[in-house]
């Protein structure tokens, strides 16, 4: 990535207190999937980096992955999607999909994607 150059997609998974704990969602395989976009963004040739958080926030959606756009998507538009329940292959798969399609600002997110959208935590609380 280059310091004041077109920024790629960028996912921001949530690995603290609750997303990723077994403990909490033993049914989900969270090393495997925090692997997958790992290796999707060194396959993409610089269209998508990840980053770790340790909380994001809103832990009663875990797991939170929060997708920011690129340089062209804020230029058209495209804010920061928050996504909540993101704990199976299918929820990745369509993340995935998403950031290669261009993610916000150029590509809608998959229908199904769209369902665990969840409100920003600072918009939680604009809203009180």
């Amino acid at each position: 990535m280059r310091p004041f150059g077109p920024r790629p997609c960028t996912l921001v998974v949530c690995r603290g207190c609750c997303c990723g704990n077994a403990a909490k969602h033993p049914g989900t395989d969270h090393e495997g999937q925090l692997s997958r976009v790992r290796e999707a963004a060194a396959a993409s040739g610089g269209r998508l980096v990840v980053r770790t958080s340790d909380c994001l926030g809103p832990c009663g959606q875990a797991n939170v992955v929060v997708v920011q756009p690129s340089t062209e998507g804020r230029r058209r538009g495209g804010r920061a999607a928050w996504v909540g329940w993101a704990l199976d292959q299918d929820s990745t798969d369509d993340l995935l999909a998403w950031v290669r399609d261009g993610g916000p600002g150029i590509a809608e997110p998959p229908a199904t994607l769209t369902l665990q959208l969840i409100p920003a935590p600072v918009e939680n609380r604009r809203r009180r």
